[in-house]
C-alpha cells in the first residue's frame, strides 16, 4: 500500500508536490529512527522535523550530487566498518546523525531520477531479495552476518546477485546502445549495497532491542522496515546512472 501510493505520487504529482510528500514520508521515517535512538517525544519530533527540513533545503539549494557521493561513501565504507565494529546503544549520537545519511539522500534520489528509473530500481531490489530468500531457504548454509541478521546466508546473497543480473540483462535488452559492462556492474553494485542497507537497519534495531522500527503498517512493521534496502540503493543509483548513460 505504501509503495503503491508512493509510486502514484512519483508518476502523477508535479515536482513541488512530490517533494512535500517525500518530506512527509521523511517525517514519519524520522520519528521511527528517533525511536531507535530512544529519544523522548519532543526530541523525536524535533529530530524528524529537522530531517524533513534538511531534505527540502538540500533540494532547494541543489546539493544533490554532493549528498549522493556522501551517501555512497557512507554505505560503501562507513556503515560496513561500523557494523564490523558493532553498532552499540552507547553510540546514540552517531546513530542519530546516521539517520540523515540514510534517509535524506534516498529522498533526494527519488526526485533526481525519472519515475520509470525509480520503479526499475525498486523492481531490481524486489527481484533480488526474493531470489536471495528462495536460494537461502533452499541451499543456505553459511551465515552472512550472524550477529546482525541470522537468517541471511552467503548462498542467498549469491542467488540475489544472480537474480539482479538476470533482471538487468532483461531490462538492458530493451535499451538501445546499452554499455553492458557498466550497466551490469551497476546492477550488481545496487544489489550488494542494498544488502548493506538492510543489515545496517537490522543492526540499529538490534541495539534498540526491537524487532520492527514501528507499527504504522500492521503486520509489516514501520516505514523503515519497508525501505531499508532502497535507502542505500537509490542514492548510489542516482550517482551511477549518469555515468552509465554517458558510456552508452
Amino acid at each position: 500500500m505504501l509503495i503503491a501510493a508512493l509510486l502514484a505520487a512519483l508518476f502523477f504529482l508535479p515536482r513541488p508536490a512530490l517533494a512535500l510528500v517525500l518530506a512527509l514520508l521523511l517525517l514519519v521515517a524520522g520519528l521511527e529512527w528517533a525511536g531507535l535512538c530512544r529519544l523522548g517525544r519532543r526530541s523525536a519530533w524535533l529530530y524528524a522535523a529537522t530531517l524533513a527540513a534538511t531534505f527540502l533545503v538540500s533540494e532547494a539549494i541543489g546539493v544533490q550530487s554532493a549528498l549522493f557521493a556522501a551517501a555512497a561513501l557512507f554505505w560503501v565504507a562507513i556503515a560496513p566498518l561500523w557494523m564490523w565494529r558493532g553498532v552499540r546503544a552507547g553510540q546514540i549520537t552517531w546513530i542519530g546523525a546516521s539517520g540523515f545519511a540514510v534517509l535524506v539522500p534516498a529522498a533526494l534520489a527519488m526526485l533526481a531520477l525519472d519515475p520509470v528509473e525509480v520503479l526499475l530500481i525498486l523492481i531490481l531490489i524486489w527481484i533480488a531479495d526474493t531470489a536471495a530468500y528462495l536460494v537461502g531457504r533452499s541451499w543456505g548454509r553459511r551465515k552472512l552476518a550472524p550477529a546482525i541478521s541470522p537468517g541471511k546466508t552467503v548462498e542467498g546473497a549469491v542467488g540475489g546477485l544472480i537474480g539482479a543480473l538476470a533482471y538487468a540483462i532483461i531490462v538492458g535488452s530493451s535499451i538501445q546502445a546499452v554499455a553492458w559492462a557498466p550497466f551490469l556492474a551497476s546492477a550488481a553494485a545496487l544489489f550488494m549495497i542494498s544488502i548493506v542497507g538492510d543489515l545496517f537497519e537490522s543492526a540499529v534495531k538490534r541495539q534498540a532491542g526491537v524487532k520492527d522500527s514501528g507499527t504504522l503498517l500492521p503486520g509489516h512493521g514501520g516505514v523503515l522496515d519497508r525501505i531499508d534496502s532502497t535507502t542505500a540503493a537509490l542514492p548510489l543509483a542516482a550517482l551511477l546512472w549518469p555515468l552509465v548513460r554517458a558510456g552508452a
